[in-house]
């Protein structure tokens, strides 16, 4: 099963944070995937520091297409709302949505998933 890896855990990576053996794993046996959404937070900041060899290896990583359905992010952030979770911003919606629709689990440090989880069914 393929694991969609949140922008916190590219982070804590390249920080050689403490997730870097799962990461390293997820890397070796080709599990790991991302999205436009994720390259999108990950790569300016890359891009800032010069840091070319890494933006080149984040392009190559298999990407998962950004299929949107607005009514099913609006029905998300509602029953995210009606349980109390009022923190969780559209980014972390969508990525869970596309997830979903890949049938991927997602591996985040992003606490919001978490509380998430139970709400959406991921």
């Amino acid at each position: 099963m393929s694991v969609l890896v949140d922008t916190s855990v590219w982070i804590d990576y390249f920080r050689g944070g403490n997730d870097s053996i799962q990461m390293d794993f997820l890397i070796d046996q080709n599990l790991l995937v991302t999205n436009d959404l994720i390259l999108a937070e990950l790569i300016p900041f890359l891009k800032v520091r010069n840091e070319k060899r890494l933006i080149n290896l984040l392009y190559n990583i298999s990407r998962l297409e950004l299929s949107i359905n607005w009514n099913e992010i609006i029905d998300h952030q509602y029953k995210c709302l009606t349980k109390g979770l009022n923190g969780v911003g559209i980014p972390d919606l969508l990525i869970a949505q596309n997830a979903k629709q890949n049938n991927c689990k997602i591996y985040t440090l992003d606490s919001h998933f978490d509380l998430m989880k139970n709400i959406l069914s991921l």
